[in-house]
């Protein structure tokens, strides 16, 4: 596990990795591949399965060749562990359903540990409203491959 205030470089990019923080992740599509709508699902899904087992997953959105997320690794895991399982088994997946070979994913991911001023609900608003301003829908709501969590209290 990393320590606190340490950068860790994952390919080009430093992350700062700390315990018990919630981060804001952006990650794309290898060469901007527009995922299809069951890929969209696939991903989706996976994104849940591990909520509540490795992370709290408080939103996410897939969108047609990028994912936003706002993620809290639990203690046992580092966010770069927990950006390899996403990353990992969602390409497995998405492959196998579509039948292709290949990455799915870019190496890097973008990231960024969301400041105490910055509220998880908010940013979760924020990249939730990612759709409608991208054009796809006129209503967040409607868009189908969002998820969203926020704890009770």
């Amino acid at each position: 596990m990393i320590a606190d205030d340490t950068y860790s470089h994952r390919r080009n990019l430093p992350h700062l990795e700390k315990s018990h923080k919630t981060y804001f992740v952006t990650f794309c599509a290898f060469r901007r591949y527009e995922l299809p709508p069951v890929a969209r699902d696939v991903v989706l899904s996976h994104l849940g399965r591990a909520h509540g087992i490795a992370y709290a997953l408080y939103a996410a959105v897939v969108m047609p060749d990028h994912v936003h997320l706002i993620i809290a690794p639990y203690e046992s895991l580092t966010l770069g562990r927990v950006m390899q399982l996403i990353k990992g088994s969602s390409a497995f997946y998405v492959n196998q359903r579509l039948h292709r070979a290949g990455p799915l994913w870019q190496h890097e991911s973008f990231d960024h540990i969301l400041r105490s001023s910055e509220s998880v609900t908010a940013k979760s608003d924020y990249i939730l409203q990612n759709p409608v301003r991208a054009g796809l829908v006129a209503r967040s709501g409607d868009y189908p491959w969002i998820w969203r969590w926020w704890p009770a209290g």
